[in-house]
């Protein structure tokens, strides 16, 4: 599924709650994780703060760029790494099947996109288990984080609906 070129600016309004560049810092982040919370991680900044936090994303995405510059993974070294192909601006059909794969699995796990990451919170939005917070950030804005309910996996389904 192809993101086409009408529908960019729909896709770059926060899933969730948006923590602006300064709150999205351990405090304001605690604010809204339990402590038995399933976290997930998109993006290789993300992710990172996460760990530099001590909260060890559960499923951790990352493509290895940040704002499409190269850079190396984040630290941590303990998780199942998985690989797919995840070309820019698409949704591959086995980025979705990696993704239902993953939450099956023991955490943490991190699964490495050879292409881009960022879509992925559609499809992770749709199959996160219950009680999962999915944090991403937005760029030059922020950290959003995305409680999963039926109301958010409902409009994540409707956005990749709209992918052909």
């Amino acid at each position: 599924m192809k993101l086409p070129d009408s529908l960019r600016e729909q896709f770059q309004t926060p899933l969730g709650l948006l923590l602006p560049i300064g709150q999205d810092d351990i405090e304001h982040i605690q604010k809204y994780v339990l402590h038995d919370s399933y976290i997930i991680t998109v993006g290789d900044k993300t992710t990172e703060k996460m760990i530099e936090y001590g909260m060890i994303p559960s499923l951790q995405i990352i493509d290895g760029f940040e704002k499409r510059k190269k850079r190396e993974f984040p630290k941590y070294g303990d998780e199942l790494e998985l690989k797919i192909d995840n070309p820019a601006t698409e949704i591959t059909l086995e980025s979705i099947e990696m993704i239902k794969k993953a939450f099956t699995m023991n955490s943490p796990v991190r699964l490495i996109v050879n292409g881009e990451e960022d879509l992925l919170v559609l499809p992770v939005c749709i199959h996160a288990p219950e009680n999962s917070i999915v944090l991403y950030g937005q760029p030059n804005k922020g950290l959003v984080l995305v409680q999963i309910t039926t109301e958010i996996r409902n409009k994540a389904q409707t956005l990749l609906d709209l992918m052909k």
